[in-house]
């Protein structure tokens, strides 16, 4: 037996886990199953769309239950693009005109 992702060839058995073998690559001390599979990439428009629903006001949990994507993979969509938004800009004119809350504290 082989890994899949280096070819190595010296490979150990070890425990079972949910009814299928696990095995474990002795060079890079990865565990893998005999049906091991390569990540799957989904496509950029399934990303463009999911991004447009929840800028669009829906929540994580609630997309997942409209389109069968796990919630986690949308968050991490997420802050992917985060990173590569800026973190802040320079204002170029200061405002002249502030705005308040209504709010008022009493001290007694």
């Amino acid at each position: 037996m082989k890994f899949p992702e280096d070819k190595s060839t010296h490979v150990n058995k070890n425990a079972p886990k949910k009814g299928k073998q696990n095995y474990i690559c002795v060079d890079c001390g990865r565990q893998f199953r005999d049906c091991y599979q390569t990540h799957q990439c989904y496509a950029q428009e399934v990303k463009y769309q999911y991004l447009k629903i929840y800028v669009n006001g829906m929540g994580f949990r609630a997309s997942q239950r409209v389109k069968d994507l796990h919630h986690t993979t949308i968050i991490n969509w997420l802050k992917q693009v985060g990173k590569l938004l800026p973190s802040a800009y320079d204002l170029e004119t200061i405002p002249e005109v502030g705005e308040l809350d209504e709010l008022q504290t009493f001290v007694g």
